[in-house]
């Protein structure tokens, strides 16, 4: 016989399916239990809770979904085609709470745990290798998920919470942010091998005042600095080129098409000259940066530490 249930008022087709999920998910577990059992006494007993905690729970459940689950045949239950139903799509969604919670269990395990990390092009090559090696040595089973970017792309990333921590430059200054200098990158002015200046070991920047530039696009740390210091030396900078990535810009320097404010290659590039800009101090500030009042977990928390205490020996020499 069906269930006779009370006069309780049932959710219609059209409630909220936010709404749905509310009242059903903490269900789930306790329905899964008397579903494989078909006994209530038993399930209550094998969950530790009160039988009649349990009974009730099925219950409501069945006046929320409007629908029979259970056929009862005493002080046991079965499952009508209904029930079987949703007991399939139940042990899924619990097998993926599970799933998901031995990950976020895992990303933070001490030993083993995940740390995701964003950093500039220009860092990747060699600072950041360098700097994983060394973190490893103490920490060898910490897992990284990496994330070359500018710095804007990173900070809103961090914002949305894709990453933990990152090298960035400039160093940022917002409230819901904590950010800490590392370090200081000095800038060159590459200009290709056969250029007037190819010669020159220093230059003034604004004797490069009537020179073709190549620069990385706007919102890049380094196409800021690159209009700041030009701004400051008198000038403003007569652009061919936009790219996004600084190798691609000392390519194009050395195909002739202009010339570029660049940090130091980790690898000399043939075609191309590389000279120390005296006036204005050309340099750019490397700092990590992090979300303000986000608890770290502790593999996190060691990378972070770790970065700290790299400061003023975070780029190669």
């Amino acid at each position: 016989m069906a269930h006779q249930y009370s006069s309780q008022p049932r959710l219609s087709p059209s409630s909220d399916t936010e709404d749905m999920t509310m009242l059903l998910a903490p269900r789930l577990a306790h329905f899964a239990g008397v579903a494989r059992t078909e006994h209530v006494t038993r399930a209550a007993q094998e969950m530790r809770v009160p039988q009649s905690t349990l009974s009730r729970a099925m219950v409501r459940l069945e006046q929320d979904l409007g629908v029979d689950l259970f056929a009862r045949h005493g002080r046991t239950v079965s499952l009508t085609p209904a029930g079987r139903t949703f007991l399939a799509s139940a042990e899924r969604a619990l097998a993926e709470i599970a799933r998901a919670a031995d990950e976020v269990r895992a990303d933070a395990d001490p030993a083993t745990g995940k740390v995701a990390f964003g950093f500039l092009h220009t860092m990747g090559a060699e600072t950041v290798p360098g700097l994983l090696h060394a973190f490893r040595a103490d920490h060898p089973r910490v897992r990284f998920s990496l994330v070359q970017n500018y710095g804007e792309a990173m900070i809103e990333r961090l914002r949305a919470g894709e990453l933990d921590l990152c090298l960035t430059s400039p160093v940022p200054d917002a409230p819901d942010l904590v950010a800490r200098r590392l370090d200081e990158q000095k800038l060159r002015l590459v200009v290709p091998a056969d250029h007037r200046l190819a010669a020159r070991k220093r230059i003034r920047l604004a004797e490069a005042a009537d020179e073709i530039f190549v620069t990385l696009e706007p919102g890049y740390g380094l196409r800021r600095i690159t209009d700041d210091l030009c701004q400051e030396a008198g000038f403003k900078p007569r652009i061919a080129f936009e790219g996004e990535e600084a190798e691609t810009l000392r390519g194009l320097v050395a195909a002739g098409l202009g010339v570029a404010l660049l940090p130091p290659p980790a690898v000399p590039r043939p075609g191309v000259a590389e000279l120390t800009v005296t006036a204005p101090r050309a340099a750019r500030e490397i700092g990590v940066a992090w979300l303000a009042d986000r608890p770290d977990t502790p593999p996190v928390a060691a990378f972070k530490k770790f970065l700290l205490s790299r400061r003023g020996n975070l780029l190669p020499a």
